[in-house]
């Protein structure tokens, strides 16, 4: 079971939702910031249809503009295509390449395009292109606890789906709870499952919720042994492919304090924190 806290701070997940787009100046210099606040890793932005997500479509334009001087952090993006993989491993910049999977085909078809099958496909194609240009892939269980729509879920189902993922060589699976539904008796319950079943494997936490639920999914899935969390900074954004736009992520900020108060070191500087969000509420 892992033991050192790692934070994934996605301005991506944040941006993502809005309506007005940010101009890609005002993304860079808060990206800037936030890259010097010591988060293990940073997602930048995405490359995926910008009909579907306007918000990402600078990306590129911000992978350039970062400045990456004593920044510790790592830099990801997201992508659902083997088209945005070719065009991700262009950059130097990016050291991880996100990939929002999942157990339902309801899901993938709404938010990507494509069945579970062509999915699969494409993160193999993904992983053959990433070892070429030494890039980390990431493979994110959406709808991770189960399933809205009425397709087949169950926690066998998810072991199994690891077990395929792992034997490509991954070794990395975040959980995503993009709706803010489950309940901290299921997240608990399945990543005990995961833990115990892949000892050699790391899992994380993405999670959408309602304010008042928060606090305490973060700590069913602290307690059952995550340490790895995604969150952002004023805890904005939202899914805009699950008509659950308004159940957003975690905030930061909340994150930092209930891990400080469990005495589990983030490696986070609280101050860079605050003045990003400071900057982050000018331009949002």
């Amino acid at each position: 079971m892992p033991s050192g806290i790692k934070i994934t701070e996605t301005p991506r997940d944040g941006f993502q939702a809005l309506s007005q787009f940010i101009p890609t100046q005002q993304k860079v210099d808060y990206i800037n910031r936030v890259l010097h606040c010591g988060f293990d890793t940073v997602e930048v932005g995405s490359f995926v249809s910008p009909r579907a997500i306007p918000q990402m479509a600078d990306t590129g334009k911000i992978l350039n503009a970062l400045d990456l001087t004593s920044v510790q952090s790592k830099i990801a993006v997201l992508t659902a295509t083997v088209k945005g993989a070719k065009i991700a491993c262009q950059y130097e910049k990016v050291d991880k390449i996100f990939y929002p999977f999942s157990l339902s085909e309801t899901f993938l078809l709404k938010n990507i395009k494509q069945t579970v099958r062509q999915a699969e496909q494409t993160i193999d194609e993904i992983i053959n292109l990433s070892k070429k240009h030494r890039k980390e892939v990431v493979v994110y269980y959406s709808w991770g606890f189960g399933d809205p729509y009425g397709d087949p879920w169950s926690v066998e189902m998810l072991v199994k789906s690891v077990k395929v993922m792992a034997s490509k060589g991954l070794n990395y699976f975040p959980l995503s709870d993009i709706a803010g539904e489950v309940s901290c008796e299921t997240i608990s319950s399945v990543f005990k499952t995961l833990f115990s079943t892949f000892p050699n494997l790391d899992f994380g936490f993405h999670l959408h919720a309602l304010p008042k639920e928060r606090l305490a999914k973060i700590e069913a899935a602290f307690n059952a042994g995550v340490r790895n969390f995604d969150s952002v900074i004023g805890g904005m954004g939202g899914c805009p492919m699950t008509g659950k736009e308004l159940v957003a992520n975690i905030d930061t900020q909340l994150l930092i304090d209930f891990l400080e108060e469990k005495n589990a070191n983030t490696g986070v500087d609280k101050r860079c924190v605050e003045e990003a969000g400071m900057f982050l509420s000018t331009i949002v």
